[in-house]
């Protein structure tokens, strides 16, 4: 054992794909399955002490010191693909990722990058259109919004356009 936490030596390891709209839900489920695999496949040499020793190079890693409320609030002013994946890392059954739209709290619970190359916006927006809810993000680039939640429920495009209507509503 080491003082540190991750700073003991390699003696398994097993890569676990992460696909580009994966949550951190569906990760840790990932990582979950690979180190069950990885376990019982080290474990015979471990207890045998045969099992090989890799030092870890912590050059190649780096420490996060854990997640506070506000972490999870949508910088609008950033591109697409990076709004997609604060709202992937804080998806349920984490927080989620946070806004307000037209004084309303809301999550954006899941995204998908819908076309990374719109232009970028000085006044991001959400828009209802073709029965879907797109944000256009400051930064460049559309998201769709999948799931969307405000006070306290999920509101999918027609229910938005009752609420706000179909013009596009700052965020």
């Amino acid at each position: 054992m080491t003082e540190k936490p991750d700073n003991g030596d390699i003696v398994a390891q097993t890569a676990v794909p992460i696909l580009p709209d994966d949550t951190a839900q569906e990760v840790f489920d990932k990582v979950t399955v690979a180190a069950e695999i990885t376990l019982d496949r080290a474990l015979p040499a471990v207890l045998a002490g045969t099992a090989p020793r890799l030092p870890q190079n912590l050059a190649l890693g780096r420490y996060f010191g854990g997640r506070k409320p506000d972490d999870g609030t949508i910088d609008w002013s950033r591109d697409a693909e990076s709004i997609h994946n604060l709202v992937r890392a804080v998806a349920p059954p984490y927080p989620g990722a946070f806004t307000k739209v037209r004084g309303d709290a809301a999550r954006v619970l899941r995204t998908r990058v819908f076309d990374p190359q719109t232009a970028a916006t000085h006044s991001p927006a959400i828009v209802a259109e073709e029965g879907r809810l797109l944000a256009h993000c400051g930064g460049g680039g559309t998201l769709a919004i999948i799931e969307l939640e405000i006070a306290g429920n999920l509101v999918a495009a027609d229910s938005f356009v009752e609420r706000y209507g179909r013009d596009p509503v700052p965020l």
